[in-house]
């Protein structure tokens, strides 16, 4: 009985230091959530209930003890809820949408408040700029499951803006974004600390071999531009070509290796190379005798054929 009296004599001071919170000033409703919840009542607003922003328990959160509620992130809504003129336009309210009166920075400034530790260095300068892209044209917060978050629907959050990206994940050869196995942020850090990259790791090599292991090395014979940079042959979001590459070999092979003096090319009888390379170089693949593209550790592999 002691200890249960003690629980309530807690709330009861809380519920106190709220209410004389709210009485100091003016601006802020007295009733709180409940103030806002009259009129937005809709499903939109009170999906907030079922996400980590509304736990009374949550004494970090807006509605945990002591907080503001609603208006620790809408700013004060007195004026906003209360009585006005007939014909007069309502005060609007601090929001998250593109016709906020609340400037982009403003927007994310408070989100930061409470999410600082959640975005690193490259946030303020990288390829979302904080003053240009707000973290509501990503984020929904009062959404139960926020859609930029899951599996099945993030790269339909990242397509709204990055169309072309999207559109390549539609071709013939591609990452399996669509199947519910991989996300834009498998590869993306979107929050990145290096503001000049956002791959999830340092670079695109390396984020390419967390998946792709067997691709890694070091091999006793590297093919150059694979050790340089994957994205040199393959079109990392999508291809109509096979293995996601940017052309079909043998035209992408040979916008580095000049067909002159190929073994393929016949050689007259006066010992100098015909013009004309062997159907099989051109109507066929590099790569039916050079398998090991990538590279090979095999001891006569000089020429990747082993």
């Amino acid at each position: 009985m002691r200890i249960f009296a003690l629980l309530m004599a807690t709330v009861l001071l809380l519920t106190v230091a709220v209410s004389n919170v709210r009485g100091q000033d003016s601006e802020y409703s007295r009733k709180g959530a409940d103030t806002c919840l009259s009129c937005h009542d809709n499903a939109t607003t009170l999906a907030i209930f079922k996400t980590k922003h509304a736990v009374p328990s949550d004494a970090r959160g807006p509605f945990g003890h002591g907080q503001l509620q609603c208006e620790a992130c809408h700013g004060p809504g007195d004026s906003h809820a209360g009585r006005v003129r007939r014909g007069a336009e309502r005060p609007a309210i601090f929001a998250f949408h593109p016709g906020s009166v609340a400037s982009i920075e403003a927007q994310n400034g408070m989100c930061l408040d409470c999410h600082s530790n959640d975005v690193g260095f490259g946030w303020h300068n990288g390829a979302h700029p904080s003053d240009e892209l707000a973290c509501s044209d990503c984020h929904t917060s009062h959404a139960a499951v926020d859609a930029v978050q899951q599996v099945a629907t993030q790269v339909e959050v990242c397509g709204n803006c990055h169309q072309r990206q999207r559109n390549d994940t539609l071709k013939a050869f591609g990452h399996p974004l669509f199947d519910d196995k991989m996300t834009c942020t498998g590869c993306h850090s979107t929050h990145a600390d290096d503001a000049s990259n956002i791959m999830a790791r340092q670079t695109l090599n390396d984020t390419c071999v967390d998946c792709h292991a067997e691709k890694r090395g070091p091999f006793l014979w590297e093919h150059a531009p694979v050790s340089e940079d994957c994205g040199l042959c393959h079109a990392a979001h999508g291809s109509n070509h096979s293995g996601m590459l940017t052309k079909r070999a043998p035209l992408l092979c040979q916008g580095c290796h000049a067909q002159a003096g190929h073994p393929s090319i016949a050689y007259g009888t006066d010992g100098l190379a015909s013009d004309l390379p062997s159907q099989y170089l051109l109507g066929q693949s590099c790569m039916n005798c050079h398998s090991q593209v990538h590279g090979s550790n095999h001891l006569s592999g000089s020429k990747l054929m082993r």
